[in-house]
């Protein structure tokens, strides 16, 4: 019994660590170092309870009559306070979250998540929701495009309505898979999601994957008023890879280019909340590893070379798509981030912040990875909460003005609050 306590206190451990120590470039360690630190992170009150617990059991059962057992505990004990930390700064999010947007007027109390969603993980059920799967809102290349509906069971007025993109690297994923916890919320508080699909690669090639969500705006303007939604007001969220396609979606409205045989239709939104979003595909920074993209960008995504076609690349990334006329962005990335480079990030909410005339309001939450919101926990409900504020300030107009600063102005304030180097936490409100 002392053995088997102490290796599962080892086993537990090694999750811990990778939560502190993150893996960014090891080609070997970089998916199971991501689950573990993953896991380990957004479930970090659970983790403790469950280690604690199982020390009391393997107390009663002898344990500790002997020295692998006492070896286990101190593994434990070190392990338990680090956790302890990451509780902490899961619900430090809080903080950060509300300065990120400390300069929004002041509209009442927001809407919280229940309690029981934020304990535990595998609730994201809502009452007064009603969602509606798999209605096709496309047909391309021999494919069904379809998309799920989240909406308020009770009747009422034509409501705000928002787009949910989800990630997966551009290869994978599924909308029954990313932002559930977001769309129950909003819908909770008067909003209709739309979850949609789009055709993966291999198969598609950039910028397929943006058209199709181009498909999605143009059939929520013709049939969100089906499912109470407002077509004049349609917003845009997602992560990841999704994170990366709303940016673009936000930042490429109205472009003919990615509207074929749909030019005429309005595809503006009214705000942008990407999630660890990747702003990049050229590696300006240095921040990817060469794998990225001899594995995933050059033969799956964007099916070239980068150093013969560059200006493809650049068109992927929203970093070369910053322009006047965005519509407000809250930008939300984690600093312990291993899959989609924080510093990315910062380069490109100072990018955007130099040019546009919205808001650009930015949250960098310490201690969180990549993928935080996929279920529920405390930090996610922080971040639900925020983006409603955030979007309830949209629609009501309330967010700051334009100040009109200079551009050194700008520059001084990105490079002081986005920029710095170093994990630290950020949260900066104004454009």
């Amino acid at each position: 019994m002392p053995w088997i306590y102490l290796a599962l206190s080892v086993w537990a451990a090694l999750f811990t660590l990778a939560a502190v120590l993150p893996v960014r470039r090891n080609r070997v360690l970089l998916v199971p170092a991501f689950f573990a630190s993953w896991l380990a992170i957004e479930l970090a009150p659970h983790h403790l309870v469950i280690q604690v617990v199982a020390t009391l059991v393997f107390a009663r059962l002898g344990a500790f009559t002997a020295w692998p057992g006492w070896a286990g505990l101190a593994i434990s004990g070190v392990s338990w306070a680090v956790l302890v930390v990451l509780v902490l700064q899961g619900r430090r999010s809080a903080v950060t979250l509300r300065e990120a947007l400390a300069n929004l007027a002041d509209s009442g109390p927001a809407p919280r998540v229940p309690l029981l969603a934020k304990v535990f993980p595998l609730v994201t059920r809502r009452r007064g929701v009603r969602v509606r799967r798999n209605i096709t809102f496309a047909r391309v290349a021999g494919r069904r495009l379809r998309l799920d509906v989240y909406q308020p069971k009770a009747p009422g007025e034509r409501r705000p309505a928002i787009l949910q993109i989800h990630g997966g690297a551009w290869v994978l994923g599924d909308k029954r898979e990313q932002g559930i916890p977001l769309l129950q919320h909003l819908a909770a508080n008067g909003w209709v999601g739309f979850n949609a699909n789009y055709r993966l690669s291999p198969g598609a090639t950039f910028p397929d994957h943006l058209v199709d969500l181009k498909r999605a705006l143009a059939w929520i303007r013709r049939h969100g008023p089906e499912y109470g939604a407002d077509p004049d007001f349609v917003c845009v969220t997602g992560g990841s890879a999704g994170g990366h396609l709303t940016a673009l979606v936000a930042l490429t409205a109205n472009d003919p280019r990615y509207q074929p045989g749909f030019e005429d239709v309005d595809t503006t939104v009214r705000a942008a909340v990407p999630f660890y979003g990747v702003y990049d595909f050229t590696n300006r920074l240095g921040t990817w590893a060469p794998e990225v993209f001899t594995t995933l960008w050059e033969p799956h995504v964007i099916k070239a070379f980068i150093a013969e076609e560059p200006e493809r690349f650049a068109e992927a990334s929203p970093m070369d798509r910053v322009r006047a006329d965005a519509p407000p962005f809250l930008v939300i990335h984690g600093d312990r981030d291993t899959l989609a480079p924080v510093e990315d990030a910062r380069e490109f909410v100072q990018r955007l912040r130099a040019v546009s005339h919205q808001p650009v309001l930015y949250a960098e939450l310490r201690g969180s990875q990549h993928a935080f919101d996929v279920f529920p926990s405390v930090r996610t409900s922080h971040a639900i909460e925020a983006v409603e504020r955030f979007l309830r300030a949209v629609r009501d107009g309330e967010l700051p003005a334009d100040e009109g600063r200079a551009e050194d102005e700008v520059a001084d304030r990105t490079s002081t609050d986005v920029s710095a180097p170093g994990p630290q936490e950020q949260a900066t409100a104004s454009r």
